[in-house]
C-alpha cells in the first residue's frame, strides 16, 4: 500500500510580515501533481493544518481547495489536528466527509477507532490520534497515573487496542525525544512535551507531524516529513520533501522522498554592501532573504536600498566588530529555540543580578508547566 505524508502546512502563516498564502497554493498545487505521478492509495497529513487556531478565510479556502482536489482522486485523506489548529473546528462537518474519503480525526474522547484500507497484502489499520496533553488524556483515565507526555500517548495508544498481526499506521503530532527542532516550532517548558520513541512499537509506520525538518527517530518506520515550505531562516538549509511510504506484507517498509521546489525560496546571505547589491542586480531574485552586512559602518537606509534588488528582504542583520563586542548579532542569539522557562528564568537574572535558586526553580518549572498543559 502506498502512501503519501504530509504535515506542518501551517496554511495562512506569516514570516517576518511576509504573507505565504501565495507561496502555499503554489506548493500545494505541487503535491498535487506529485500524487497524480505516485498514485497513491492514501494522503496523511499530520497536524498543524492552520497556523492559528482561528485561521483566516483565505486560509480555510485555500484548504477547502486542496480537499477537495484530493477528494476527487478516489483516495483516502487522513488528516489531526496540531498543536496550532482547533480540535473543534478542523472536525466540523468530518462525519459527513467520511463518505468522500476525507477522514477528519475527531477531538480526542479517549476513544480512537482505526480506519481500515484493505490491499494484495491484506487489511491497514490507520489510527488517528491529534495534539494531545497529559489534561486531555487523564480527564478518560483516572485511574492512570498520567504526569509526562510520554505517559499521555502511551495510554492512549493502550486503549486502542491495536492488533499487532495486523498492519498498523499511526498519524500523530507530538514531539518525539531525539528529534532536531528549528525555530519556528512552538517550544514547549524545558522540554515536557518529550514523548519517548517505545510507544509506538505495535505501529508499523508512525506519520508524524511538529517537527520542520525531514528526519527518522530511530528508523524510517518512525519519521517526521517535514513542513513542505520553510518557515524560518533557521531552515534555509532544509530540503523540503514530500515523504512516500510502501507497505508491503508484515513488516516490510519502503520510504523515500520527493524533493519540493517552492515558488520562492529562503535563504541567507552574508557580505559587504556592494557586493550584495552588486550579485542581487546580477540575480534579479525574488527569494525570501536575510541579509547580514559586514560592513563597518552602518549603511543609511539599507534595508530600502537592498530590496530595490532584494524584493523579498525579510531581515537584515550587521556582523561587524562593533555587533559581536556588544553581542548584538540577531541571526546568533537564537532567543526563538528558547523555552518560556529558559526566557523567565534569564529575566529574573537580568532585575534581581542573581540566577534563581533551586527552589525558586524548581517552582518556577511546576508552574510553568500546569500553565501549558492548561490547568491554571
Amino acid at each position: 500500500m502506498k502512501l503519501i505524508h504530509l504535515s506542518d502546512l501551517h496554511i495562512g502563516k506569516r514570516v517576518n510580515e511576509f504573507f505565504m498564502l501565495e507561496d502555499q497554493e503554489n506548493i500545494l498545487t505541487k503535491i498535487i501533481n506529485i500524487i497524480d505521478d505516485e498514485k497513491p492509495d492514501a494522503v496523511l497529513i499530520a497536524g498543524d493544518v492552520y497556523d492559528k487556531s482561528v485561521p483566516s478565510g483565505e486560509a480555510v479556502q485555500v484548504f477547502d481547495d486542496f480537499l477537495v482536489r484530493l477528494a476527487k482522486r478516489n483516495l483516502q485523506t487522513f488528516v489531526i489536528s496540531g498543536n496550532h489548529d482547533s480540535p473543534e473546528r478542523l472536525a466540523f462537518g468530518g462525519r459527513l466527509m467520511d463518505l468522500s474519503g476525507i477522514h477528519m480525526s475527531p477531538v480526542y474522547n479517549g476513544k480512537v477507532e482505526p480506519i481500515s484500507l484493505e490491499d494484495e497484502s491484506g487489511k491497514v489499520n490507520f489510527y488517528m490520534l491529534p495534539f494531545i496533553k497529559p489534561i486531555h488524556v487523564r480527564r478518560f483515565f483516572e485511574e492512570e497515573n498520567i504526569e509526562s507526555y510520554t505517559d499521555a500517548v502511551r495510554v492512549a495508544i493502550d486503549n486502542m487496542n491495536v492488533n499487532e498481526n495486523e498492519r498498523n499506521v499511526i498519524v500523530t503530532h507530538q514531539f518525539v525525544t531525539g528529534a532536531e527542532r528549528s525555530e519556528s516550532e512552538e517550544v514547549s517548558v524545558g522540554g515536557s512535551d518529550n514523548v519517548d520513541a517505545s510507544v509506538f512499537e505495535k505501529f508499523d509506520y508512525v506519520a508524524l507531524g511538529h517537527i520542520h525538518g525531514p528526519q527518522n527517530i530511530g528508523s524510517e518506520k518512525i519519521r517526521y516529513c517535514g513542513t513542505p515550505l520553510k518557515y524560518s531562516f533557521s531552515e534555509a538549509n532544509h530540503k523540503k520533501s514530500v515523504t512516500v511510504v510502501n507497505l508491503g506484507e508484515k513488516g516490510e517498509l519502503e520510504v523515500d522522498e520527493i524533493p519540493l521546489e517552492p515558488k520562492r525560496d529562503m535563504r541567507e546571505i552574508k557580505g559587504k554592501y556592494d557586493e550584495i547589491m552588486m550579485n542581487g542586480n546580477q540575480e534579479k531574485s525574488d527569494d525570501y532573504v536575510h541579509i547580514i552586512l559586514t560592513d563597518e559602518e552602518d549603511i543609511p537606509n539599507a534595508m530600502g536600498k537592498l530590496r530595490l534588488v532584494y524584493p523579498n528582504l525579510m531581515k537584515l542583520d550587521y556582523d561587524n566588530t562593533r555587533t559581536r563586542s556588544i553581542g548584538k548579532i540577531t541571526s546568533a542569539e537564537k532567543t526563538e529555540t528558547k523555552s518560556p522557562l529558559e526566557l523567565f528564568c534569564e529575566l529574573y537574572e537580568k532585575v534581581n543580578g542573581q540566577p534563581m535558586n533551586k527552589e525558586q526553580l524548581e517552582f518556577s518549572k511546576e508552574l510553568a508547566e500546569s500553565i501549558w498543559e492548561g490547568e491554571k
